[in-house]
C-alpha cells in the first residue's frame, strides 16, 4: 500500500513532468491572473506557481483554479502550516517552499497538499530524503552552485529529482534540463513584471511557447 507521503510525491512528480518549466509568478493585480494563466496554458505551460509574496496571491490562485481550463495552479513561498491551509482552501494543487523547517514538514505531513520542498545543500537534500521526499526544489539554483552542483549530486543521491529555481533564464535552462536528476526548472522569465502590468498576454504566450520547446532536452 502506498504511504501518504509517497502518494503526494507521485502527485508532485506528475506536476514536474507536465512541462519543462514551471513559471514562478508574482501577481500584484488579481485582474491579471486569468489572462496570464490562459496565455501560459495556450503556450503549453500548464503548471503555474503563484508565490505568496503579494496580497493578491490567494485570490489569484482561487480564480485560476476555478476558471482556467488546463491550468494546474500551485502556491509558492510556503513557509508554514497557515500557508498550506490557505493555499489548499484557495484551490492550489501543489505547494512549493524556498527551504525547510521541522514545523513546515510536520505541517505538510498533516496536509493533503503535495509539497515540493526547497534544498540548497546535500545535507538538506539528505534530510528530506529521510522524510520520504524524492522530488525537491533546488533553490537558489544559480547562487547555490548551478547545474554543476546538481550534476555532482547525481551519483551519490541517485534517488532524488529536482526542479532548480533561482537565477535561471531561457538561455541557461538547457544546462539544467540536460541533467539526469532534473525534471523541470522554475523561472520567473515567463511572466515578467513589465508584460504583466502592460497586459501583454500575447507576449507571455510567446515566452511560454519558447520555454515549452525545451521539452526535447528532457
Amino acid at each position: 500500500m502506498t504511504s501518504p507521503i509517497e502518494h503526494k510525491q507521485q502527485q508532485v512528480e506528475a506536476v514536474m513532468r507536465l512541462a519543462p518549466v514551471i513559471p514562478v509568478v508574482v501577481i500584484h493585480d488579481v485582474k491579471a491572473a486569468l489572462p496570464m494563466a490562459r496565455a501560459l496554458v495556450a503556450g503549453g505551460i500548464p503548471a503555474i506557481e503563484v508565490t505568496l509574496r503579494t496580497p493578491a496571491a490567494l485570490d489569484a490562485i482561487r480564480a485560476i483554479a476555478a476558471e482556467v481550463e488546463g491550468a494546474v495552479v500551485g502556491v509558492g513561498t510556503v513557509l508554514g502550516a497557515s500557508d498550506l491551509r490557505a493555499a489548499q482552501d484557495a484551490g492550489a494543487r501543489f505547494a512549493v517552499s524556498p527551504g525547510i523547517s521541522p514545523r513546515l514538514l510536520d505541517a505538510a505531513d498533516d496536509s493533503a497538499l503535495p509539497l515540493l520542498p526547497g534544498a540548497a545543500t546535500a545535507s538538506e537534500a539528505m534530510s528530506l530524503l529521510e522524510r520520504g521526499y524524492r522530488h525537491l526544489k533546488f533553490f537558489p539554483a544559480v547562487p547555490a552552485g548551478g547545474h554543476k552542483l546538481l550534476a555532482a549530486w547525481a551519483s551519490p543521491l541517485p534517488q532524488l529529482r529536482f526542479c532548480p529555481t533561482g537565477g535561471i533564464s531561457l538561455a541557461s535552462a538547457a544546462d539544467f534540463l540536460a541533467l539526469p536528476n532534473v525534471l523541470c526548472v522554475g523561472g520567473s522569465w515567463l511572466t515578467p513584471a513589465d508584460k504583466l502590468s502592460a497586459g501583454d498576454w500575447a507576449g507571455i504566450e510567446l515566452l511560454a511557447r519558447e520555454a515549452n520547446e525545451l521539452r526535447e532536452l528532457r
